[in-house]
């Protein structure tokens, strides 16, 4: 958020110049015309002590001068709970990485994505069946309703099946490997995400309470435009229309300022959605930030021997060695989680094609199984029982030949061939969005930085626009809508500078993200520019 409140000795030195001169507007003598050309004079010549004056604090004054305000306006909003918790950005990610209910499916989904791996492996390993059974038998005689015969059996049976050659059953074991990996990428590419939501979504709320505090500083602004028209016009300085142009100036602010805490308050439960926590207040971006090291790396201490990665650099500027658009392309086209993810998507198709395949091939198996019968007998007639009990054990090559499944198999393997067209489609189009994602992070990042020196500078310029607007409106040079367009330019570019530094930061983040090398240390990082 901009900061930097206060005035310099030279700039309140002008300010109460200009504020004599303010106060004797209201009484000028009738000849007032004939001094016009030394006023303009005196114009011209505060103008320039105001420029230099704004150019040698090095900071520019957030508030127009004509409202001296002490306080941040990025903590006006947060005043009026003075006792509540400030949050900042690495807690309310700590809060998020708990709460946040995109984040827990990911990682549930992680969780049950390591099973494939063991749930490939097992259809290699034997696979072991028991059994058993017990029947009893009472055989009656109808016409004399005689028991005639007693018969009970019993038994069990185990039964071990080894795969020996299963084409299937390989590459299904091969799948589930692969649906391993494919859990870990995508919550990899969770966690990157979650951090980018949080970021974007907290700086949503900074920029929310920018421009809330921008609105309401320049009502006040037009208030008091509003207030002199009206002195001026009751004095016969000047037309009703300076006090309609500024009435409906203030009006439009007004509206403009009840959207803004609308917006405020939508922003603020969007980070809630993530966060899960209730946000009241949340630090603030100083104004001092040096948001160009926000895309830097960490340095990295290589073994012997080791090479460096493609984004082992300082910094994300074109103007450092081997660190263009191209490389971090490059770098993101190779290690992209999203990218691993469509690939091993591509990968787990062609195996459901091979599978497909493996419905036409023969399969060996060994079967080992060993049995137990018992059996008793009884004989109505003198009670004279008989029993048997038997053990068997088999060992078999099982082989097994599909010879026709009805047109089946061949269907299958139509099916499946297309569902591997289509992922390879899915990785090609991953890896052009991919690319471009990549491509405007870049140019986001680096134009950003460009455009925050601009947005500073034009800030200074519309600064002494302002106050030169406003002392021509004094001394009768300029109308009122000129001083109203030139508080309008003011802030508008107040407005658009925070927001740049805003996206710079975001966009260096995304950037990292996308070439698969943002860590929670970057998350630190950012964190410590805040105040």
């Amino acid at each position: 958020m901009a900061q930097g409140w206060g005035f310099s000795t030279a700039n309140s030195s002008f300010l109460m110049q200009n504020d004599r001169m303010k106060s004797n507007t209201l009484c000028l003598p009738q000849h007032f015309a004939q001094k016009k050309l030394a006023m303009m004079l005196a114009l011209a010549f505060a103008g320039s002590v105001a420029s230099l004056s704004v150019l040698a604090q090095g900071s520019v004054s957030t508030v127009p001068p004509s409202t001296v305000t002490t306080s941040n306006p990025a903590t006006q909003v947060k005043q009026n709970n003075p006792n509540t918790e400030v949050l900042d950005l690495l807690s309310l990610y700590r809060e998020a990485a708990f709460n946040d209910p995109t984040f827990n499916a990911a990682k549930y989904g992680f969780i049950a994505g390591k099973e494939k791996r063991w749930q490939g492996l097992s259809v290699l390993l034997p696979q072991v069946v028991g059994t058993g059974n017990e029947t009893k038998n009472d055989i009656y005689n109808q016409r004399t309703g005689n028991r005639r015969n007693d018969l009970m059996s019993r038994g069990w049976n185990v039964k071990l099946t080894q795969p020996l050659f299963n084409w299937d059953k390989f590459e299904q074991a091969r799948q589930g490997d692969l649906n391993a990996t494919i859990a870990e990428a995508q919550y990899a590419a969770a966690e990157q995400d979650l951090v980018i939501r949080v970021t974007e979504a907290y700086f949503n709320v900074l920029n929310a309470e920018d421009s809330l505090n921008l609105f309401r500083n320049k009502k006040a602004l037009i208030a008091e435009q509003l207030e002199q028209a009206k002195r001026n016009f009751e004095v016969g300085t000047s037309t009703i229309t300076d006090t309609h142009e500024a009435q409906s100036r203030y009006d439009l602010v007004v509206a403009q300022e009840l959207a803004a805490e609308a917006d405020l308050t939508i922003k603020r439960g969007a980070l809630e959605q993530i966060t899960g926590k209730q946000i009241t207040q949340v630090k603030s971006l100083s104004n001092t930030a040096k948001i160009d090291v926000v895309a830097k790396d960490r340095k990295v201490k290589l073994k012997k021997g080791e090479k460096p990665s493609k984004v082992n650099v300082e910094s994300a500027l074109t103007v450092t060695p081997g660190q263009t658009m191209q490389d971090w392309v490059n770098q993101a086209s190779d290690v992209s989680y999203n990218i691993i993810a469509s690939k091993l998507s591509y990968d787990v198709a062609t195996k459901d094609t091979k599978r497909a395949y493996a419905g036409h091939a023969p399969s060996v198996d060994l079967v080992v199984q060993r049995g137990y019968a018992d059996s008793e007998s009884t004989l109505p007639q003198d009670g004279t029982a008989f029993s048997s009990k038997s053990y068997s054990n088999q060992a078999i090559i099982q082989l097994t030949v599909p010879i026709f499944s009805g047109g089946y198999n061949q269907s299958v393997v139509r099916e499946k061939s297309a569902l591997a067209n289509k992922a390879l489609a899915d990785l090609e189009n991953t890896r052009r969005s991919v690319a471009q994602t990549t491509r405007q992070a870049y140019l986001g990042f680096n134009n950003g930085l460009a455009q925050v020196k601009a947005y500073e500078a034009a800030e200074i310029s519309a600064l002494s626009a302002l106050e030169s607007n406003k002392l021509g409106y004094e001394v009768g040079v300029r109308i009122n809508i000129d001083v109203l367009n030139a508080q309008d330019t003011l802030f508008t570019t107040r407005r658009d500078l925070a927001k740049a530094r805003y996206d710079t930061i975001l966009n260096g983040l995304k950037l990292k993200a996308q070439a698969a090398v943002l860590s929670d240390e970057d998350l630190q990082a950012v964190n410590a520019l805040l105040k």
